[in-house]
C-alpha cells in the first residue's frame, strides 16, 4: 500500500476561499502532497464545483472538515438547532461529494468548547440522542456515498465524546457503511492511556486520521511513537490518508478551542513541510 498524506488550509487561513484555495493548492502540491483537506466553516465561504476543478487541476484529492461552531449542536438543545444543525451536515455531506471527498470528518455532536457534566446515565441519554439526530444525516450520506466520520476531542473542547471507546458507544447501533470514526492524534494523546491500543479497538471503523504533533505543530517535533502510530493504522487496516491539521492564530470559528497563541514552527509552511517529510520518513515505502 502506498499511503498518501494530505493538509488541512488552516494551517494557513481561516475561513478558506475560492481565492486562497487557487493560491494554496499549486504550493501544496509542489511540496509533495497528495490530499488538501477543506474545512466548511460557513456554506458558501468558498465554491465546491470550483474547488474541484482547483484541486483536479493540480492533482491533488480532497477531504472535507465538518466544523462545529458556535449554534452547532445535536444535543441537549432544541428541535430548530438540531434541525438547523442536520441540515448543515447534509450540505456538508453534498459538497464532499461534489469535491470527491470520501468523508466528512469533524465533532458531528456539539459545538468545540461546549463543555457540561453528565452522569452516566445522562451520557447514556445524550448518545441515545445523538443517534437520534445523526441518523437522517447518516442517511443522506450512505446516498451519496460519504461516510461520516466522527471524532472525539478532548475533554476542553467537548464533555460528550472524548474517547474512542466513547465513540464507538455513541454511534453504535447506526450503520456502519454510513458512519465511522475521525482520529486525531492530537486529542488521542491526551485522552487515550495508549494510543496504540486505541487505534486497535477502532480497527474496522477508521474513516479518517488527521496528524500533528502533541502541541500541534509538525508531527515529528514532539515526543510521539509514530512508527508505532503509524503501524497500528496499518494494523487496523485504514488505508486512507495522513493529513496534517493545525492551524493559524487567526482561526475565525474555533480560535478559542484551537488555542494556538504562540507559533508552532518557524513558519507555518514550515509545519506543511517539515511534517510531511517527517511522515515519508516514517511511514514504510513498498517494494
Amino acid at each position: 500500500m502506498t499511503r498518501r498524506f494530505g493538509v488541512n488550509t488552516w494551517v494557513w487561513t481561516s475561513p478558506l476561499t475560492d481565492a486562497t484555495l487557487a493560491e494554496l493548492a499549486p504550493r501544496i502540491r509542489d511540496w509533495g502532497f497528495d490530499v488538501v483537506e477543506l474545512p466548511v466553516e460557513n456554506p458558501g465561504d468558498w465554491d465546491p464545483a470550483r474547488a474541484a476543478k482547483v484541486l483536479g487541476d493540480h492533482g491533488l484529492s480532497a477531504a472535507v472538515a465538518l466544523v462545529m461552531g458556535d449554534g452547532r449542536e445535536l444535543v441537549a438543545t432544541d428541535a430548530d438547532t438540531v434541525a438547523r444543525t442536520r441540515d448543515y451536515l447534509r450540505h456538508v455531506v453534498d459538497v464532499a461529494a461534489t469535491v470527491g471527498a470520501p468523508a466528512i470528518a469533524g465533532p458531528a455532536y456539539a459545538s468545540v468548547g461546549r463543555t457540561w457534566r453528565m452522569t452516566p446515565a445522562e451520557r447514556a441519554d445524550r448518545y441515545a440522542e445523538l443517534r437520534e439526530g445523526l441518523a437522517p444525516v447518516v442517511e443522506h450520506a450512505r446516498a451519496t456515498g460519504v461516510t461520516v466520520a466522527v471524532e472525539p476531542l478532548n475533554r476542553y473542547e467537548t464533555s460528550l465524546i472524548n474517547t474512542v471507546d466513547q465513540a464507538l458507544e455513541a454511534i453504535d447501533g447506526l450503520p456502519a457503511e454510513g458512519i465511522g470514526l475521525a482520529l486525531d492524534v492530537y486529542h488521542m494523546n491526551i485522552e487515550e492511556q495508549s494510543v496504540t491500543g486505541a487505534i486497535a479497538r477502532a480497527a474496522g471503523r477508521i474513516a479518517h486520521v488527521q496528524v500533528c504533533a502533541n502541541d500541534r505543530g509538525a508531527p515529528g517535533a514532539d515526543h510521539l511513537d509514530w512508527p508505532a502510530i503509524v503501524a497500528a493504522l496499518d494494523a487496523a487496516g485504514y488505508t486512507g490518508p495522513l493529513v496534517i491539521e493545525s492551524f493559524t492564530a487567526d482561526n475565525a470559528t474555533i480560535a478559542t478551542a484551537a488555542s494556538i497563541w504562540r507559533p508552532l514552527a518557524a513558519s507555518q509552511d514550515a509545519i506543511a513541510v517539515d511534517g510531511l517529510s517527517f511522515l515519508r520518513g516514517v511511514v514504510p515505502q513498498p517494494a
